[in-house]
């Protein structure tokens, strides 16, 4: 390990120290406008008490008796978000591979969500065997700065002789007797959920369905749900009826029909849109409005705006054969979560960002909750989508995901009201973890 990893290291443990000290010190914030993520209406000039890491209390008119008073009259406290699909550690500069997976990168990225309001992130397949030694359960235990890791371990995909390398390392079974095996390895590390890629990526092979039966079949055997990345509305019907529990992406060929939202309500599927994606297939090939904004470009890795800036980058964009295609693509995207949305199935926030440089991290899940703003839901309904719904998906909503007394004291502190525009939730103030202050925001650092 090189020295600067050592040191960088051993300051991250100094400040988990330093933080679990603070968290016996108990805080009363006043005068607040809470969002507390339960999909209830804002509630002004609330008090929250917060003692050992958690919400003691949340009224009006609370006594500070020996906590700490701060004075937040005019700000905003909502809970901190919760990603459902994200990538970590195998995207560094303009690159995404296996070599950038360290712990320091990934650290680096877990704190970098962290400064954008992100308390959680569930990678999607992409992991690698460095944080299973520790690093996953460090950070859920709040022992490391940065966003708690939650993954999948290793997805499942088609055969594949060449393999990038930051997926070399995903099962990719022949035949269905291959899968028990792979899934013995995978349930070794304990995965949140199983993820498997099932749709063709626009043209390329797509795994076939005694393949996702048999994964599906033999990752409820061990208790785990499944999560795939698919693409079109058939496949969707199809994955539904052999027991899909997640969603992973936006049904993008067509719009749902009633069957289909039948089946995905009746059998309690979570939808996660990743609107944003969409989006960034499209977006650079225009000016959009945030592509000159601090907030979004503190979050890319070096290097990256000046390639998307680039003229060329844009005209090459445009001219693509795909460009059309995309963006009708994202249309019906947005369709479709409005109608999978007022069916009353639950959709969690996920955006798969980390996984490209022009995914960006922390950002991304900001520009979501716009598109779901966007495609007809309310700010209040997006914020419930990226906190309790999301935890909820990471089955960890006992704890985490709302604003209420006895769960974990994870909030963002805004200086203007995301009910009134679902952008301020980008005026990031502070960012509160197990009920202490660990970050001013992505721009005041």
């Amino acid at each position: 390990m090189k020295k600067i990893d050592i040191i960088f290291i051993l300051f991250l443990m100094l400040s988990a120290a330093f933080r679990t000290q603070a968290q016996l010190s108990p805080v009363l914030l006043k005068n607040v406008t809470l969002i507390d993520g339960t999909r209830s209406a804002p509630r002004q000039n609330m008090d929250i008490l917060v003692s050992g890491g958690r919400i003691a209390e949340i009224g009006k008119g609370l006594k500070p008796g020996n906590a700490k008073v701060q004075d937040l009259s005019g700000k905003i406290v909502i809970p901190s978000l919760i990603c459902a699909h994200a990538h970590i550690g195998t995207l560094k500069g303009n690159t995404s591979s296996a070599e950038n997976y360290t712990r320091e990168n990934i650290l680096r990225q877990l704190k970098k969500y962290e400064d954008y309001g992100v308390s959680a992130v569930l990678v999607m397949g992409t992991d690698r065997p460095l944080i299973f030694e520790g690093l996953r359960d460090s950070t859920v235990a709040g022992k490391l700065p940065g966003a708690r890791l939650f993954s999948a371990g290793y997805g499942f995909n088609v055969p594949d002789p060449n393999p990038g390398s930051w997926m070399n390392l995903l099962l990719r079974p022949a035949t269905p007797a291959e899968v028990p095996a792979m899934m013995d390895k995978l349930a070794a590390v304990k995965p949140t959920v199983v993820k498997m890629w099932v749709d063709d990526h626009g043209g390329a092979q797509k795994m076939k369905p005694e393949i996702y039966k048999a994964i599906i079949s033999e990752a409820h055997k061990r208790n785990i749900r499944v999560a795939a990345h698919l693409f079109y509305a058939e496949d969707a019907r199809a994955l539904v009826d052999a027991g899909l529990d997640i969603i992973a992406h936006s049904i993008r060929d067509k719009e749902v029909d009633a069957d289909l939202l039948a089946k995905m309500k009746q059998k309690h599927v979570t939808y996660i849109p990743t609107l944003s994606l969409d989006e960034y297939l499209f977006a650079y090939g225009g000016n959009p409005d945030w592509v000159n904004d601090d907030f979004f470009k503190n979050s890319l890795e070096p290097g990256v705006f000046e390639m998307i800036s680039d003229k060329s980058y844009g005209e090459k964009i445009r001219n693509s054969p795909d460009y059309a295609k995309n963006m009708e693509s994202h249309k019906i995207g947005m369709i479709n979560l409005k109608k999978i949305f007022d069916a009353g199935i639950t959709v969690a926030l996920g955006t798969d960002s980390g996984a490209f440089p022009i995914r960006t991290q922390g950002f991304t899940e900001h520009l979501e909750m716009q598109l779901m703003v966007e495609a007809g839901l309310t700010p209040i309904q997006a914020l419930t989508v990226s906190t309790r719904n999301a935890a909820q998906t990471l089955k960890i909503d006992t704890d985490f995901g709302t604003l209420e007394k006895g769960k974990h004291a994870d909030l963002v502190i805004l200086s203007a009201n995301p009910e009134k525009d679902i952008k301020n939730t980008r005026t990031i103030e502070a960012v509160w973890k197990n009920g202490i202050e660990v970050s001013k925001g992505p721009l005041n650092k």
